[in-house]
């Protein structure tokens, strides 16, 4: 079993080469006006195999713009080519010599200041969100999200999903039960997140932050390591 030291990281490692990756998708102006969602995720998915070799993926992979950007992860809404003053974000999982990451960022396209100060807020609701998480030893599942919750409230969005965050580590990570609320940063999650996962390790976590405005039709997505970083 490799050590935690190790396991550390190699998930940072993982989470690097996937933060390379999303700054060669906005230096390359791949999420683009006119571009298809799904030809978007294909490109990303052929950088990634032209930095790092052969990638493989363990979830799908993401790219929504525009109305798209409300749903959830586990809805799969209809292609849509994206337009020139959208926003949009990605979202993919790449493996990394078995090693984990989930990285999510979002791109706005034109000038909209809507759409301008959502982007700006995502990384902030983040970094207040892990504050949190550091600052309570006990904190669970339950509680870091409703802190999620009254942080995106506090800056004018709604939470565009159920749970903020899962676990993640070697591939395959340990198993997600949709039933199983302990696997999430959710409501009803009682559980702390510092606890041994069920072989024993430490519980590495990644904090998702979808933030959406319902009224004007579209939201924005930013995830990483909640715990290490």
């Amino acid at each position: 079993m490799t050590d935690e030291t190790t396991r550390a990281a190699r998930l940072l490692d993982a989470q690097a080469k996937a933060g390379l990756l999303f700054a060669e998708i906005e230096a390359r102006g791949l999420v683009a006006p006119g571009e298809g969602e799904r030809a978007v995720s294909d490109r990303i998915r052929d950088l990634a195999n032209d930095l790092f070799g052969p990638t493989r993926h363990w979830h799908k992979r993401i790219v929504r713009s525009g109305p798209n950007t409300l749903h959830p992860y586990r809805e799969n809404p209809p292609d849509r080519v994206i337009g020139p003053d959208d926003i949009a974000f990605a979202d993919f999982g790449p493996i990394f010599e078995e090693w984990e990451a989930d990285f999510g960022r979002t791109f706005v396209l034109g000038d909209d200041p809507v759409k301008h100060r959502l982007r700006d807020d995502l990384p902030e609701v983040f970094a207040a969100g892990r504050r949190a998480f550091e600052a309570d030893p006990d904190i669970t599942g339950a509680r870091l999200h409703a802190e999620i919750g009254r942080l995106a409230t506090g800056r004018g969005w709604e939470l565009g999903g159920w749970h903020a965050g899962h676990p993640v580590g070697e591939f395959p990570h340990e198993k997600i039960d949709g039933a199983d609320i302990e696997s999430y940063i959710a409501p009803g999650n009682d559980t702390p997140l510092r606890r041994p996962d069920r072989a024993g390790r430490v519980c590495h976590w990644i904090l998702e932050i979808h933030l959406v405005d319902r009224d004007r039709g579209f939201g924005g997505f930013y995830e990483e390591l909640l715990d290490l970083g």
